[in-house]
This record gives C-alpha cells, structure tokens and sequence, in this order.
C-alpha cells in the first residue's frame, strides 16, 4: 500500500471516529477533530488544522441531520435561532482566532478541552418536553446561548455540540435526543462559517476535509442509529468521552510545553 492510499485511509478513518461521537452523543466529537489533523495526520500548522477540521465538522454534522429531521427529532425555529445568531459569532471568534499565534492557540485549545470533558461529565440526559418551542419567554436566552457558542465555536474551530445541546434543553425544556438533532444545525452553520473564513485566507485543505468529510458521513451513520437506542442511556458514552478528551488535551499541553523546558 502506497503512503498516499494509506494515509487517506487514516483520515477517513479519523473523519469515521469523529463522526461516529458527534452523532452519537450530540456534541465533543468536533473537538478532537484539530488533535486528530496536528498529531495524527500530521497538518504542519494550527490554523490550516482549525479552518479544515472546522469545514469538514460542518459538512459531517449537515449530513447526519436529515436522520433526525426524518425522525421528527429537529426542533427548527429553535435550531434556526439559535444558528442565526451565533453564525455572526462564529464569524468574529474565527477572525479573532486567525490573529493568535499557532502555538498559544493549541495550548488555548488544550484548556478548553479540559473544559468540554468537565461539561460532559456534568451533562445529564433529561425527559424534557417534547412539545417544547420557542416563544418569546425563551428567545433571549436561545439568542443569548448562541451568540456565545457561535464565538466559542468558531474561534476554536470546533462544532461546539457540547455546548449546543445543554443550552437547549436549558433555553427551552426540550428532550435531550431533540437537543442532539437541533444541534447540528447550529454545528453545521458554525462549522461552515468558521471554515469559509478560514478558506477566505487561504487556511483551509479542501483534499483533507473532503476526506475527513466521507468518514464523518459513514460514521455519523452508525452514531444516529445507535443514539436512538441509547437515547436513554448516554451517561457511560460521555463519560468515556469525556475520559479520553481529558488524555488528549494533557497531551497537547505536554507538547506545546516541552520545546519550552527543553530550552537553555
């Protein structure tokens, strides 16, 4: 097998993973896509791994959405609010992002890694209302959310689920599996927003995100099925999740401080 082949493999393969937990769990898979491009796929520079992980999170989520608007589990004038306004966030966190240093962002990046793993442990799967909408008593605060997670979002280069889906069921008492299906509206519009950016600037690898994408598509397939049966039960799959985002981001932090120490 030529290095090429083997190494597209690998990136369909990361795509799959990715995929495969944001579907899955409705938001934390997105942040391991950047760790994945920089230090699996070997992406030499932290913007060019932010904008294209952020293009391709996008896409993956877009495609793993008709599934749960078939279902009936996308709540739209909630989902398309709560997008609206944190596209207009994502846009300002993203351009904020392309004027920090490489470096200090992968470390910026590890810290809210730690963040989102301490989220996911908090998260808890709650009945909700399934007639749940949202009204004038909830769009401040759906607009509030979104905002917020749109410049999280997008200056992180990430689908922000983790974020997105308490703050829905929060804003407006929705079902957690209908939080999961409207979330990926908003990861698509941050995703492709952040990504577009980026690509404005020349920081974005169409070949490796179209790559990334097709695993995302494949494993996202997988994640929907299963989360409809685990609708209930998604405890264990985020506290693993949130285990394993607690190693990568210590990694991260580890070798963004090692040339340092290793300095006269």
């Amino acid at each position: 097998m030529s290095f090429e082949l083997a190494y597209s493999a690998l990136t369909v393969a990361s795509g799959a993973l990715v995929g495969f937990i944001l579907t899955l769990v409705g938001g934390g898979g997105s942040i391991l896509a950047v760790p994945l491009m920089v230090y699996v796929l070997a992406v030499p520079d932290a913007h060019l791994a932010i904008g294209t992980s952020a293009f391709a999170v996008g896409l993956s989520a877009a495609a793993g959405l008709p599934k749960y608007a078939r279902a009936g589990q996308v709540k739209w004038r909630c989902a398309g609010l709560f997008a609206a306004i944190g596209v207009i966030g994502a846009l300002l966190g993203s351009t904020l992002s392309m004027a920090l240093d490489a470096r200090k962002l992968l470390g910026a990046f590890a810290v809210m890694m730690m963040l989102a793993g301490i989220f996911m442990l908090k998260k808890r799967c709650v009945p909700g209302n399934p007639d749940a909408h949202c009204g004038r008593k909830q769009l401040p605060k759906v607009l509030g959310f979104g905002g917020a997670a749109g410049i999280f979002s997008g200056f992180f280069g990430i689908g922000g689920g983790f974020l997105i889906v308490p703050s829905l069921v929060a804003a407006t008492g929705m079902p957690t599996l209908h939080a999961i299906g409207s979330s990926l509206v908003a990861v698509a519009a941050f995703g492709l927003t952040t990504g577009l950016n980026y690509a404005r600037v020349d920081l974005v690898d169409w070949r490796l995100a179209l790559l990334f994408v097709a695993g995302g598509i494949a494993g996202g397939s997988g994640g929907t099925h299963i989360a409809r049966r685990l609708s209930n039960r998604t405890g264990a799959l985020e506290t693993l999740l949130a285990v394993l985002t607690f190693l990568v981001a210590a990694f991260m932090i580890w070798q963004s401080v090692r040339p340092a120490a290793a300095a006269p």
